[in-house]
């Protein structure tokens, strides 16, 4: 239930970010811990142009736990389908 309402929570509106964040959807959400998805929901919580910014490298988040979700993110979306592990 918690899984499908992040999910619900990605669909942004912005669509580049909604195709990044649609990719790992399809690759990463099932692999993330408790506290990995407390970071997403965190992360869902900021600013569109901000999460682009982070999830592009164009910009990096101040905040560690935030750093730390963006990391495992750009590994998913970075990746072919299916081949990332999320960093521990």
């Amino acid at each position: 239930m918690r899984r499908a309402r992040i999910a619900w929570r990605c669909r942004r509106g912005m669509r580049e970010l909604d195709l990044l964040l649609a990719h790992f959807l399809t690759s990463g959400l099932k692999t993330l811990k408790r506290a990995d998805l407390d970071g997403l929901e965190h992360l869902l919580e900021q600013p569109d142009q901000d999460i682009l910014a982070w999830l592009t490298g164009a910009a990096e988040p101040e905040d560690r736990g935030t750093r730390k979700i963006v990391t495992i993110l750009r590994a998913h979306i970075e990746a072919p389908h299916g081949s990332a592990s999320a960093p521990r």
